[in-house]
């Protein structure tokens, strides 16, 4: 996802005002095949679900997260990829998502 400094400035005010923009958030969870567990928090955004925080234990426990304030890291990245029908997630509670934010 690396992108020039100015373009990195645009795709995190993009992210910033939907996350402080939206009235509604959906909560996910997904467990990957390698033992690892992804939290989403998504927004509506033209008809879909935007991905605006996302957290990764990896099978060894260790939690990344992402936002607007932090895109991307040596690790990982926050999707660009919107919440549709077909993927594998499960819906949570938003306490459930916090949880694991804040924990």
């Amino acid at each position: 996802m690396t992108a020039p400094a100015h373009r990195m400035a645009e795709i995190s005010a993009y992210y910033r005002a939907l996350d402080e923009g939206a009235a509604v958030r959906h909560h996910f969870r997904h467990a990957d095949e390698d033992g690892g567990v992804w939290y989403f928090e998504a927004v509506p955004d033209g008809g879909e679900l935007a991905v605006v925080k996302q957290i990764e234990f990896t099978p060894a426990g260790t939690r990344h997260r992402y936002a607007w304030h932090h895109l991307e890291d040596a690790h990982g990245f926050l999707t660009d990829q919107p919440i549709t029908p077909d993927d594998p997630v499960e819906p949570i509670t938003a306490e459930e998502f916090h949880r694991a934010w804040t924990g």
